[in-house]
């Protein structure tokens, strides 16, 4: 196997990582599934001494994301012996930016992963992300009959943001009234930790963000309802809760990733059905597809480059390379969405596609807990969005669309549309 510093350039890898690999990055991704399911990153990767790989095909990715003995999320469980009992809580003088997500389920391993996933799933059923449907369908309704007069909109922000952060937020419990405030938050934490900034203003952001959470918080106790948050208060596991920096850190990844998922899965989704028109219309002619579609949509271009960081626990051999111990492991997800081995014409929309599997929530225990609440999401905007407005077009040229970039992924800035 070729080196990949020979066949990709570095700036661009650099550009994978930091979901700033432009409008079209799946020409790239070809090349590198061509290269192999596991290619080396040719410098080392935050700070580490270890080889960094992309995993680029989809069996290989599986394997990463699933395969909790040999791979995981936190790199502190490589040298942590088996009877060692640690706490999750860190120290109550942590700053909001280091106690981020740092708690989350996507952030821990077995067996704390277990333990939270267990009190979590008490709360957070199919069932509970069904029963959303009626507020699901108000909601993009109400947002819907806003801009019908006007004939024009933009799509992400009058539409695609607002529809999922509001749902989150009444689902979670947060008063109507601060649903922008938490929107603004949610927006600048993402958007300057995608450029890789944490300056004051991010800082002031998580700072803003974690105060809310935690009194949001500590008013649920006093005055418990019928919300998410107050249900995650009083779940318990034989005799088991979760503890406060657990409650904050959940809080926070279910706003944050609530509706940034969702939000660019509806936006990007309606720009690649603009691009398709063959595909729209056989939405439009049957709306019975949307939920295959959604599917397609995820599969196509989904919301998240790629997964977070896996690291090795030990040697072994993936995708006939040798990983050491302590390497890192990248799941490129949009890459192997696209794997030719897994999907025939896999590099073409099709909405009729009969899908078995995709990566776009991941994989294995730390699959995106609110998949389900998403797929609920996108079916209700695309549905309510075809049927009110079937002449939906775009109103700028295609080459003026513009992107911006959030963590490891990319979504759209604005979408300006007319129907």
């Amino acid at each position: 196997m070729k080196h990949v510093e020979q066949n990709v350039p570095q700036h661009a890898i650099l550009g994978v990582l930091s979901g700033k690999s432009g409008e079209n990055p799946f020409p790239l991704f070809a090349q590198m599934r061509e290269m192999g399911s596991v290619i080396p990153i040719p410098f080392p990767l935050g700070g580490s001494d270890n080889q960094a790989w992309i995993v680029t095909h989809i069996e290989e990715a599986m394997k990463v994301l699933k395969d909790n003995a040999h791979f995981c999320v936190d790199p502190k469980t490589i040298d942590r012996s088996n009877d060692t009992k640690h706490s999750l809580t860190g120290s109550k003088e942590q700053s909001h930016s280091n106690l981020f997500l740092a708690n989350s389920l996507n952030a821990i391993d077995e067996p704390d992963h277990r333990r939270l996933r267990t009190l979590v799933s008490k709360a957070f059923t199919p069932r509970f992300m069904e029963s959303l449907r009626p507020r699901v369908q108000k909601i993009a309704n109400e947002l819907l009959d806003r801009v019908q007069d006007k004939r024009e909109m933009d799509l992400v922000k009058d539409y695609a943001n607002p529809l999922p952060i509001n749902v989150i937020s009444d689902m979670i419990g947060v008063p109507k009234s601060d649903h922008s405030k938490i929107h603004v938050w949610s927006e600048g934490i993402a958007n300057g930790l995608g450029l890789g900034r944490l300056d004051q203003e991010v800082t002031e952001s998580l700072q803003a963000f974690g105060d809310y959470i935690k009194q949001l918080i500590a008013n649920k106790r006093e005055n418990p309802s019928e919300d998410l948050i107050s249900q995650l208060i009083s779940i318990e596991e034989e005799g088991d809760r979760l503890n406060e920096s657990e409650l904050i850190s959940l809080v926070q990844l279910l706003i944050f990733a609530g509706h940034e998922t969702t939000s660019t899965l509806i936006s990007t989704g309606t720009l690649m059905l603009l691009d398709h028109p063959e595909q729209l219309e056989k939405l439009k002619a049957d709306h019975r597809l949307i939920p295959s579609a959604v599917e397609e949509l995820l599969r196509f271009n989904g919301p998240s480059t790629i997964a977070g960081p896996r690291y090795a626990i030990e040697d072994i051999e993936l995708g006939g390379q040798q990983i050491k111990k302590g390497d890192i492991l990248l799941p490129l997800l949009k890459s192997a969405n696209r794997d030719e081995h897994q999907f025939t014409n896999s590099e073409e929309l099709d909405v009729t596609r009969k899908i078995k599997r995709h990566l776009a929530f991941g994989q294995g225990i730390h699959m995106c807990l609110g998949a389900p609440l998403a797929r609920v999401e996108a079916d209700i905007a695309f549905t309510t969005l075809l049927k009110r407005m079937p002449n939906l077009r775009l109103s700028i040229p295609r080459e003026d669309v513009t992107w911006q970039f959030k963590l490891a992924a990319q979504g759209l800035a604005t979408l300006p549309v007319s129907f």
